[in-house]
């Protein structure tokens, strides 16, 4: 018996509006359905993990996933949901974007062509580069009217007498633009459905009129619900900026942080948006959650799985290691594997000093690294008391006052962590 893709995006909080007659259409065939993703960077964010979460769904259900990056229409930009037109990118920084946000694709989705399924990516430049405006007017835009064009959400929003700006032409075309998209995919791929977010109905109907009206064909539309924060902050945002699913930007640690902190009432949602666990056992997990909310088991599996699909179990495995170094017992040893990246996101905020190499290469006395220069402990004999309490610790390993600093502590050939009692840290950052 075939997957019901749609009865799966319903029990996981995925289903917003979808056409008449889909569910039913996709029971009995087996057909193409696409995303678009706007290259506004060279990484996609955890906001842009739903739609590619639907695309996995939608491919293991049997059906063939196409991810259309929108080469041309990131020229322009898509007005829904936006109160400001944005700022437009050349054709140069496009190009980058696309090529990144096409690789980061390829870890998701099955691409190999022996499969009947074989996922595929395509760029909405390719096609319309040279379209030029007066063939794209007469052959696309006769076949649409104004009047429909400015019935869309995306449009009144833009144009009420509360809006600050109006709508520029370029943005008004984004929705006969996109509806292209969709028809040209019809033409020549046999692409009979769009799917996105709920802001995109609009733009996404916009092509199915077209297919109806240009090629007296039919489509179907899907879209998911925009996720939300129970506490109302946006969500993929942390408190450096959007949580990014390329690690140079956001690494393993903090991308596995973001997801172990979200809310009780998130992780219900959560739970069944972002991983692919049945729901045997996402009812299982939300059983021993509410009887046990302390042991924040929603947040363990969500963190751990999410954090695999997007960068594999060996980063996942890092990630918790290094959790275990700032919020339980850890070793000298498991601290001087960590990279330097990694060392200052653990122990951000905490204050630091510089030193010079040589004083480490020559071997600095523990008095003198924790009140000298860097004024850790207020004086010498503060210092001295604190050794003899054993309140003392380089590197999470306890020291006493014989002890002194050498290249062997450091850190990533770089850092050495003071501790005085259990959450009183300072960084020593070695200098060249």
């Amino acid at each position: 018996m075939p997957i019901n893709f749609v009865q799966e995006l319903r029990w996981r909080g995925l289903l917003h509006d979808i056409t008449p007659e889909t569910e039913e259409y996709l029971l009995e065939h087996s057909t193409s359905g696409y995303i678009g993703f706007d290259p506004t960077a060279d990484s996609l964010h955890i906001g842009s993990l739903v739609q590619i979460v639907i695309l996995m769904h939608f491919q293991n259900a049997g059906h063939r996933p196409i991810a259309l990056v929108g080469g041309a229409t990131g020229m322009i930009g898509d007005p829904s949901g936006k109160s400001d037109e944005r700022n437009l990118l050349d054709q140069a920084t496009l190009e980058h974007n696309c090529r990144g946000i096409q690789s980061q694709l390829e870890r998701f989705l099955h691409f190999d062509a022996q499969k009947s399924n074989a996922a595929l990516l395509v760029n909405n430049y390719d096609w319309m580069q040279s379209y030029t405006l007066i063939d794209f007017s007469r052959d696309i835009g006769k076949h649409i009217t104004v009047n429909y064009m400015m019935a869309k959400d995306s449009v009144k929003k833009r144009l009420n007498a509360e809006a600050k700006v109006g709508m520029s032409f370029t943005e008004f075309t984004y929705q006969l633009l996109q509806g292209y998209d969709f028809l040209h995919l019809y033409n020549t791929l046999d692409c009979k459905l769009q799917m996105g977010g709920s802001d995109q109905w609009g733009n996404i109907t916009t092509g199915t009129e077209l297919i109806r009206r240009k090629a007296g064909g039919k489509a179907y539309a899907i879209t998911c619900p925009l996720i939300t924060k129970a506490d109302g902050t946006k969500f993929g945002k942390s408190e450096g900026g959007n949580v990014w699913l390329d690690k140079e930007r956001t690494s393993p640690y903090k991308f596995y942080q973001y997801w172990l902190n979200t809310s009780d009432e998130d992780a219900l949602r959560y739970i069944k948006i972002f991983t692919f666990l049945s729901e045997e056992k996402v009812n299982e997990l939300i059983a021993v959650h509410q009887e046990e909310p302390h042991r924040r088991v929603l947040q363990n599996a969500i963190a751990d799985e999410v954090t695999v699909l997007v960068h594999g179990v060996e980063e996942l495995e890092n990630a918790k290691s290094a959790s275990q170094i700032l919020f339980g017992k850890t070793t000298s040893a498991a601290l001087q594997q960590l990279d330097s990246k990694t060392f200052l996101e653990i122990f951000e905020g905490v204050p630091q000093a510089q030193i010079d190499r040589t004083e480490i290469l020559e071997g600095m006395p523990i008095i003198a690294a924790l009140a000298g220069a860097t004024q850790f402990l207020a004086s010498n004999g503060e210092a001295r008391r604190a050794l003899k309490e054993n309140a003392i610790a380089v590197n999470k390993t306890k020291v006493d006052e014989n002890y002194q600093l050498e290249e062997k502590d450091l850190i990533a050939n770089q850092y050495i962590l003071l501790q005085r009692g259990k959450k009183n840290y300072f960084i020593l950052q070695v200098t060249s």
